[in-house]
């Protein structure tokens, strides 16, 4: 049979079972129809805007340069994020294989042998046949598996930024930790050498009899409750500078970190972020692709209850002719086609089809999941940032009442006037508590920040 009949026969076949699986060609587009999905896809045909909290790159948004240097570290020595580009790579050599399907087989397959019967002389036989096999892909089942394995790949670049985002916002979250302990610490330390000083003049007011020793005795009690706190804090940025260099894949040692407290993002990027900014957040695109592969794995389902189509052919150098051995051998040709239609596969395929179309619902239901856990982190970052940022408001002007505060009542004990030791000592309590919760206030603030630059896809 000719090359060509065998072409145009399995061509007749193909658009014969075309005209029920045209659908199995169709690329994914997102079409289910939920409130959330209308959402989503209205965020993908809003217009980019370059200058929003997502688009702009982790330097941008990360000024302190020693942070800077901390956050490139991270990014050229992290095993997690060296891990995620070689996924892609592996994706990539799928797609390869994907993409050569399209090709047809080919093998060398030489063989040979001898045999005597009764004493007869031995005739050596020999084949050196070529062996070439095409599968046309007439119900796209080629296509539908490259196809998945293009949105794996960009699934791995999703996972991969993903991967990116955490670092940078994880390392900038460690940083300002950092800032914050040794904040603490500076104040505790300087708190306590004045609680020291207080401690001496407690003396010497008793001597003077302006005080009595139940009023020195309370007043060391605070310093040493003072001095033990220190330990606990140095322990924290101990063990904070660990996981620090745990992120930059590092032995454990000490980093320097800035003591500007200086760190703020305009306004105008911090309210009213739209739905359309979490269209670039890497985990929804990673879930929004993980539909589109599970779409194109229900195609395949579907296409397994479709015939395949072959055409072979054989050509080669042989002197095996039949039951005849001739020398010198000649060339052959074989040219064949071949139609396997699958009737009774033990139930597999509907099977395969059910799991399928299980799988697709769990991709949608992880999706819509996704949107909005990404929402809601959003959400959070901003309260939490505004909140904090109220806050901090308050607690400064608390910080000043509470040093007018220390400040009066240590004069009025000076001077014996209307006043006791115990006024003096809950004043400055009271003032270390406000100083170490305005600190803590400015570290939420930071943090939301942080926060909402990931929530938001941020991090390139």
């Amino acid at each position: 049979m000719k090359l060509s009949n065998i072409c145009s026969a399995a061509i007749a076949l193909a658009l014969m079972a075309g005209l029920s699986s045209c659908n199995l060609y169709k690329k994914y587009e997102l079409t289910d129809e939920t409130a959330i999905i209308n959402d989503y896809r209205k965020a993908l045909e809003a217009p980019v805007d370059s200058t929003s909290l997502p688009y702009l790159g982790w330097k941008q948004v990360f000024t302190d340069p020693q942070l800077q240097s901390l956050i490139q570290m991270a990014l050229d020595n992290n095993k997690n994020l060296k891990n995620a580009m070689l996924n892609i790579d592996i994706a990539r050599a799928q797609l390869k294989g994907a993409k050569l399907s399209y090709f047809p087989s080919v093998a060398l397959t030489p063989n040979g042998g001898t045999a005597s019967y009764g004493g007869s002389h031995m005739n050596w036989s020999y084949t050196i046949p070529l062996a070439v096999n095409w599968e046309i892909d007439a119900f796209a089942k080629i296509l539908n598996r490259k196809r998945g394995a293009k949105v794996g790949v960009e699934m791995a670049q999703d996972y991969a930024a993903a991967a990116r985002s955490q670092i940078v916002c994880g390392v900038a979250s460690t940083y300002y930790a950092l800032v914050l302990l040794n904040q603490q610490l500076g104040l505790t330390q300087r708190t306590a050498i004045i609680w020291k000083d207080q401690v001496e003049a407690m003396k010497l007011m008793k001597e003077a009899g302006m005080v009595n020793a139940a009023g020195v005795a309370q007043s060391e009690a605070n310093y040493y409750s003072i001095m033990a706190s220190i330990p606990d804090l140095e322990q924290q940025i101990r063990v904070t500078q660990n996981t620090l260099s745990l992120l930059l894949n590092t032995y454990p040692q000490e980093w320097q970190v800035t003591s500007n407290l200086d760190f703020d993002i305009p306004s105008a990027l911090i309210d009213g972020l739209p739905i359309n900014y979490l269209a670039v957040r890497p985990d929804v695109a990673a879930a929004e692709r993980n539909m589109a592969s599970a779409y194109y794995s229900l195609n395949s389902a579907k296409a397994n209850f479709y015939p395949s189509l072959t055409i072979s052919a054989q050509g080669g150098f042989t002197n095996l002719l039949g039951s005849i051995v001739s020398n010198p051998g000649k060339w052959f040709v074989q040219l064949a086609g071949s139609l396997a239609a699958p009737i009774f596969s033990r139930g597999q395929n509907i099977a395969t089809l059910e799991a399928a179309k299980a799988n697709r619902q769990i991709a949608l239901n992880d999706f819509e999941y996704a949107v909005l856990n990404a929402s809601a982190e959003v959400s959070d970052a901003m309260i939490k940032y505004h909140k904090n940022a109220d806050k901090k408001v308050q607690v400064d002007k608390q910080i000043e009442s509470l040093e007018k505060s220390v400040e009066y009542t240590q004069e009025l004990l000076t001077f014996n006037q209307s006043t006791t030791y115990l006024e003096v000592l809950t004043a400055r309590s009271q003032l270390l508590q406000a100083q170490l919760a305005g600190l803590s206030c400015w570290h939420n603030k930071v943090t939301a920040l942080i926060d909402l630059y990931q929530a938001a896809g941020g991090g390139r």
